[in-house]
């Protein structure tokens, strides 16, 4: 049975103080960042909205460069590590909050002009996860960028990247049909490992239409 997101928030809760170090030890997460921070590429008068933002490693290097950044997420213990980081370095247009991919808790009147996500959308369903880019998409973004645990092939059950009792990763192939079908344009996919990439999408058309 997959986990509730009150449970996915405890468990982050609980590894908040270790979690940057965990997940720089990975190559494949290093490169995520860095490639959806490259991607995202927001104005100086942009608003990003960052979701499943974590501990802040994508909300704080696009800092300098967005207008503001939102930074979403389930878990208070990982966004308090985010907010003591963006303390130290002196960062002060990024707002830590919680939020969840269906439900972003963005303004209804607030302008949104990219959404980025790392690593984070692969504990939702398949189902769930185009719920929530279409939640995404209703926010409208000119840009959605996705770093995240996802199957370019099948993946070896002896050699999984990812953790079955906690994730759910989806197929590329998914992905880009939820995409399209919530009124995006796939315009870059990066692949990063056999179960690891970066897709970017671009504003096609209103879901409306």
């Amino acid at each position: 049975m997959k986990r509730s997101l009150e449970d996915h928030a405890a468990r982050f809760d609980e590894v908040a103080g270790e979690y940057d170090d965990s997940q720089n030890d990975t190559d494949e997460y290093r490169a995520c960042v860095s490639l959806v921070v490259e991607h995202a590429d927001p104005d100086a008068d942009e608003t990003v909205v960052d979701l499943g933002t974590g501990t802040g490693a994508i909300a704080l290097a696009l800092a300098d460069d967005a207008g503001e950044v939102l930074g979403r997420d389930i878990s208070e213990g990982m966004m308090e590590k985010a907010r003591e980081k963006a303390a130290e370095q002196g960062i002060e247009n990024v707002e830590f909050d919680e939020g969840r991919f269906r439900e972003p808790n963005v303004a209804e009147d607030r302008a949104v002009d990219v959404v980025v996500s790392n690593f984070a959308m692969h504990h939702l369903s398949d189902a769930e996860k185009r719920e929530a880019i279409e939640a995404i998409a209703e926010l409208g973004p000119r840009t959605f960028v996705l770093g995240d645990v996802m199957f370019f092939g099948t993946p070896d059950p002896d050699e999984p990247f990812y953790s079955p009792e906690v994730d759910d990763p989806s197929t590329v192939g998914h992905l880009a049909d939820a995409l399209t079908d919530a009124g995006f344009a796939l315009t870059a996919v990066e692949r990063v490992h056999e179960q690891v990439g970066v897709l970017v999408a671009e504003r096609a058309r209103s879901p409306q239409e």
